[in-house]
């Protein structure tokens, strides 16, 4: 077994155009692309010279789909187009539910994954364990953002569990945290560290920002924190009444207790997105203008431009321990001779 695994996290997808974008780049035809605009040019000539397949040079390849299908929500044939080219999971928001059709195959797909924070009821998965090796879980933000459950009070029940259930110190963690503010990401990033996370992601706002870095220390809390309860304050079942630090054997002093950071934990505020360069954070401009001017509801489309972008992030992990090595940041822009509808 190699003992490092290279992962690629592909912002969100915009339509037929970052569709077809991510095919090309995946498929390494990047040598018929016109030009390369980027300070991470040498991260697409790397891989490049390594192969002619993008796909083949990594371990593992997530996508955030939401948006994948004219802009709004995942098809089950773009689901299924997607899932042709290699990707092996797919993370969402909150246009998951825009293409009523998700209803009809996402809780049989074994690669798409929902934001774990909404209603207990709602249909699919909030995470997935691939491979016993890697942990996908995918949040929701609240800052202007419709009302979900609290992410961070999600994240730390969903990591609680996973520890309890299959042990996460030799798991790779990987949080797509679907988010507008950025205080918000930068915040949940660092109190994601704290629970042991090997990286976090952020997406929606389909602008790619340059704070990729690798996050060695987190900050620590005074005794007077008590924003999460500590197991003293849960009645156990096989002792519902007594909870002292001698009763209950999961006693923990702090909420933060039994809780193991990796060595180090990658992190970007937001990956951007794939599809249409000249565009509106993928979206055609006149309906753009229009809707800003106006405040009336209209109808987004999907711009077509002939120079499209690939905006991803790539992270190696140490194998044995799931903590980050290095994350690389993708800025890629090419001309497009195929103007074809969304």
């Amino acid at each position: 077994m190699s003992k490092t695994i290279k992962t690629l996290f592909l912002g969100d997808m915009v339509g037929r155009p970052g569709r077809e974008a991510v095919e090309k780049f995946l498929k390494g035809e990047t040598q018929n692309f016109a030009f390369a605009d980027s300070n991470t040019a040498e991260v697409s000539c790397a891989l490049q010279a390594q192969g002619s397949s993008v796909r083949d040079n990594f371990d593992f390849i997530i996508a955030n789909v939401e948006n994948a299908s004219h802009g709004f929500g995942l098809t089950k044939k773009n689901h299924d187009e997607l899932q042709s080219y290699g990707i092996d999971c797919m993370t969402s928001g909150n246009h998951i539910w825009d293409k009523k059709d998700v209803y009809t195959y996402i809780d049989e797909s074994d690669v798409l994954i929902r934001p774990f924070n909404y209603h207990k009821t709602a249909r699919g998965v909030g995470y997935r364990v691939f491979n016993d090796k890697i942990v996908v879980i995918n949040l929701l933000g609240k800052t202007f953002m419709q009302p979900v459950v609290c992410p961070f009070q999600a994240l730390y029940d969903i990591i609680s569990h996973l520890q309890a259930e299959i042990g996460l110190e030799d798991k790779i963690i990987i949080v797509d945290f679907h988010a507008e503010a950025t205080a918000e990401k930068i915040c949940f990033a660092n109190f994601a560290y704290s629970l042991g996370a090997s990286a976090v992601f952020g997406t929606h706002t389909h602008v790619q920002t340059a704070d990729e870095r690798l996050i060695k220390e987190g900050f620590e809390l005074s005794n007077d924190f008590n924003c999460f309860p500590k197991a003293a304050e849960i009645k156990t079942e096989e002792n519902p009444e007594e909870n002292s630090e001698n009763s209950n054997p999961a006693f923990k002093t702090n909420a933060f207790e039994g809780f193991s950071p990796k060595k180090a934990m990658a992190y970007i505020t937001d990956v951007g997105f794939c599809g249409s360069y000249d565009s509106i954070i993928g979206m055609e401009y006149e309906s753009s203008l229009k809707r800003l001017v106006t405040s009336i509801p209209e109808r987004f489309d999907v711009a077509v431009s002939n120079v499209r972008q690939i905006n991803a992030v790539c992270v190696e992990f140490d194998c044995k321990t799931g903590f980050a090595l290095e994350i690389k940041r993708i800025n890629f822009n090419y001309k497009n001779n195929e103007d074809r509808a969304q």
